[in-house]
Order: structure tokens, then sequence, then C-alpha cells
């Protein structure tokens, strides 16, 4: 294969936004074809494409694990998403608008994940970014509008605090821009808190998740897919790549990071038990699932030496994650229009099982793997954490389910053919993927005796006797609980309302027009006969300059 074919990763979305000028609704159905070069080039990776004309050192595509993983679930997910949206939004008067903002941001995220420099990367990120504000907004009327901002103005500053990391870590790496040099040169404590801070605040982490609960509730049911399922990931790839493989810097950090991440994983399933949507309860999921994916770094951090197997643990929860999540919000916005069968039930359980670690799942088999390493770490005492962090994680995906099987109880109408398609094709990804790959294949083998199948099963079991204990005895969360307050939206609205306000008194000035009016004809008629002439001499006497200089 031509290594010209990683140029079509991010250049068939942008062909296909271009041809939305011109074939406008005809081009929709076929939209999802952009995605179908970026998985030609993750099953079967061309050598890498050199890019000297662009800028020094650009580099697109690699044939590493991280790289073809990540960018094959990514364009997998968007094109099930695309497909779904497609059917959805079908009667929708904006949704050319839609699809301009659509695929500017699969644009971008294609780009930095087949970046190996940091300029591209920083240029697909911003494009997927910004990008992104278009598809929360989309719905319009307050609600969207005011998650729009808050996300909006949190990620320019996410931008503003990744480019200054982003330049200090170019200076210290003696103006390298490529991720192999950067891996090999230590990091300071400054520059690493720039590049969490603005890359944690796509990623949707704790405490820098204010966004996520706001935005996903507001944006239509494919958007909240790729947003939940491959924009957030954008995050913790760059911070992998950015920082170096091992690093004292990282080992003095990789403490706090792990607390921070065991807190967001249990604070993030508290709240979202307490939410009253279902697309709320997934996205404080997301954030519960970050918190996981910020200890996975952790465990990294605190090693000496490179760990490739805890490389293929964030590599695999990643993409369990990002498929699973995107059909549980596909499903979201499925059952808010339109009611499923029981057999669809019975496939919607699929990815929330996944998620949940039960057994013979791929989420068992990732759990298996980061209990195997969480005990050879230097944090082995905090086990029973992860333990308690699976329970919230069941609790918080049973409560959404409980809330989808409610929303539907008013719809009579069953969803098109063309948003099962790309739901189902989601769900049982989650199931066939330790099948048809033996990274999970073999763990999820490794766990079938009867001490794994208990420690996978017992809090997938604890969290169902609580949950139906909760529902016999009829219990409802407090209205004090489900109106908490939302200090990241004050905050919003209040930094909206000072820019708003002129830094200086505005000038009252009052001008009489029709006697300028009368001075410009004055003007106009003096310079009217003299206009050309004046024109020739200055570019002549500019002609003359040019060549005495």
């Amino acid at each position: 294969m031509s290594a010209w074919l990683w140029l079509l990763v991010p250049f068939a979305p942008l062909l296909g936004g271009v041809l939305l000028l011109w074939l406008r609704e005809r081009c929709l159905p076929w939209l999802w074809l952009a995605c179908v070069p970026a998985l030609l080039v993750a099953l079967q990776p061309p050598l890498a494409l050199e890019l000297p004309w662009l800028w020094e050192g650009v580099r697109w595509g690699s044939s590493d694990a991280l790289t073809r993983a990540w960018l094959g679930f990514s364009a997998l997910l968007w094109g099930c998403a695309a497909v779904f949206a497609n059917s959805s939004l079908a009667g929708d008067p904006r949704r050319l608008r839609f699809w301009a903002f659509w695929q500017l941001a699969l644009t971008g995220n294609l780009l930095l994940i087949i970046a190996t420099d940091a300029l591209s990367f920083y240029l697909g990120f911003s494009a997927m970014s910004l990008s992104a504000y278009g598809l929360i907004v989309h719905r319009g009327g307050p609600g969207p509008r005011r998650a729009g901002r808050l996300y909006l103005q949190l990620a320019i500053c996410g931008e503003m605090l990744l480019l200054a990391g982003l330049l200090l870590r170019t200076h210290s790496t003696g103006q390298a821009f490529d991720f192999v040099t950067w891996q090999a040169q230590p990091i300071d404590n400054l520059t690493l808190a720039l590049l969490l801070l603005g890359l944690g605040l796509k990623a949707g982490f704790w405490p820098l998740h204010v966004w996520l609960p706001l935005a996903h509730p507001e944006a239509p049911a494919p958007a909240s897919a790729v947003l939940s399922g491959a924009m957030l990931k954008a995050g913790i790839l760059g911070i992998w790549r950015c920082v170096p493989e091992a690093d004292p810097t990282l080992a003095a950090w990789s403490t706090p990071l792990l607390a921070a991440g065991i807190f967001g994983a249990l604070y993030a399933a508290a709240l979202g038990l307490c939410a009253g949507k279902s697309k709320a309860v997934l996205a404080y999921s997301s954030v519960s699932q970050m918190g996981w994916m910020l200890m996975i770094l952790a465990l990294a951090w605190s090693l000496e030496q490179p760990s490739a197997a805890l490389l293929a643990i964030l590599l695999l929860f990643g993409m369990l994650h990002g498929l699973a999540k995107g059909a549980l919000f596909l499903a979201a916005g499925m059952v808010h229009e339109g009611r499923l069968p029981r057999l669809a039930w019975a496939l919607l359980l699929l990815p929330a099982l996944a998620i949940m670690g039960a057994p013979l799942s791929s989420g068992a088999a990732v759990k298996y793997l980061l209990k195997d390493a969480w005990r050879e770490s230097a944090f082995a005492a905090w086990a029973p954490w992860l333990t308690l962090a699976s329970l919230a994680t069941a609790l918080l995906l049973l409560r959404a389910l409980w809330l989808m099987w409610r929303d539907q109880q008013h719809a009579s109408v069953r969803p098109p053919f063309g948003q099962w398609l790309p739901w189902a094709a989601l769900s049982l990804a989650s199931l066939l993927l330790p099948w048809v790959w033996p990274a999970l294949r073999e763990p999820l083998l490794s766990g079938l005796y009867p001490g794994g199948l208990w420690a996978a099963l017992w809090p997938l079991l604890a969290a169902l006797v609580l949950a139906g204990w909760v529902l016999r005895r009829g219990w409802r969360v407090p209205p004090r609980l489900a109106r908490l307050p939302n200090p990241a939206l004050w905050a919003s609205l209040y930094l909206t309302r000072v820019l708003r306000q002129p830094p200086l008194p505005v000038p009252a000035i009052h001008l009489d027009r029709s006697r300028w009016r009368q001075r410009e004809r004055r003007w106009n008629r003096h310079w009217e006969r003299g206009a050309l002439t004046l024109s020739a001499w200055l570019l002549v006497a500019l002609l003359w300059l040019g060549w005495l200089w």
C-alpha cells in the first residue's frame, strides 16, 4: 500500500465537507465512507508519510499497535454513528450545518491519532475541540446554548494551556517536534501540569469534567456517542505521547494522579446516581471511566521502566469504553424516540455488561489484566478501592438502563432500520472483540476459573441486589440531590456577563451626517481629475524604490 494513503485519512472527511456545499442532501447517506481509509490503514498500515513541505519534521502514520488500534476503533465508531445520524436527523432542517461540524470534528480526530509530531497533533486536536461546539449546540434553545457556552470557554482555556505546554516541551527538547524525541527526554513539573490541564479538559476526568454532564443531554445521540467514545480519548492519547515513558517527575506525580483517578471514579458515580436523565447518567459514567484510565496512567508512571503490559491495558480499556459507550449513547437516543422490543434489550445489555466487567466480556478481560498489574505495582495496598470502583460502575450503569426503560414507556413506534444496524454492530463488538483479538482472548480465558469468575461476578451481583432493594422500597432521589448547584455553570454565566460589559464608557458622539457628506463630495471633486495621474506616479515611485533597494 502506498504511503500517500495516510493523507486520505484526514482529507477524506474534508472532501465530504466540500461535497456538502455542492451535492447537499444527496451526499448525506455516503458520508460514512470518509472513515474507510482510516479502517484500511488500521488493518494494513503502509509506510509512514513524510511531509516536509508542510513544516519540518511532520510525519503522519505509524505501524505501532497504539496507532492502529486507536485509529481502528475510532473510525468504526465514527462510521457507525454517521449511519445512525443520517437516519435520526433525516427530518432536521439544520442537518447540513450539523454535518459540516461533524466532518471537521472527524478530520481533527483522525489527524491527531496518526500524527507523530506535536504540530500535527495540535492542529487536529484544535479542529476537533472547536468543531464539537457545533455538535453540542445543534438543537438550539437555552439548554444547548448554555452547555455549548461552558464547553467553548473550557475548550479555549484548554487550547491555551496545551499550547503553552507544547511550547515548553519543544524548548526543552532542543526545538524538536516529534514524539519519539519527546519520549526520550525528561519533563519538568510546569510542563507536565500544563499538559495535564490542557488535555485533561478534553479527557473529562475529575475535576475537569464539569462540561460533560451538561453537554451530553443536549447533544444529539450520535454526537454524544463520538464525543464520549472517541473525542474524550484524544486527551488520554495526547498525555501518553507527549510525556517520556519513564521519568522521576512522573513517578512523583503518580500517587496524586492515582488518588485523583480513584476519587473521580467514585465521585462521578455518586453524582450520576442522582441524575434524572439517562444521557446525563451515561455522561457521569464516562467521567468515572476516565478516572479508571487515569489510574492506568498513574500505574505506568510509577514504574522505573516502561511497561508494555500497561500500554496494552490502556489501549484495550480505551477501545472497550469507546465502542461500548458509543452503543449505549445510541441506544439512549433510540429509546427517547421509539420503543425497543425485548430481544433488543438483550442486545442492549451487552455493552453495559462489558463496561461492568461481567464474566466472558471484554471488560472482564481488561479488568483481569489491570488487577494483575495493580498487585505487582507499589500500590497493591490500594486494591480494595478498585473493587469499590467496580461496584460503583455497575450501580451507575444499572441506573442508566432503568432510566432508558422508563423513557420508552411512552413511545409506541420502533426506530427505523437505519438506526438498528449501526447500534447492533457496536453492541456486538463488545462481545466479539475478545474472541477475534488474541490480546483479549488470552486474559479472558485465563480468568475462567472459580476464583476469577467470582471476582468478576460479585460486584455485579451486589449492585443487582442493592438496585432491587432500592426499587422495592420505592426510594427516589431527594429533590435537593436532584438539583445540586453547578459552580462551573455559575462561573460561566458570570464570565459571560463580565465580558459583555465594555471596558470603557461608550463615547456618545453625535455626528452631523449631512455636513460630513458635503465635505466628502467636495473632496471627491477635488481629486477627481488628478486621481489617475497621482496613482500612476505613486506606482512608478514605488517601483523605483524597490529597484534601488
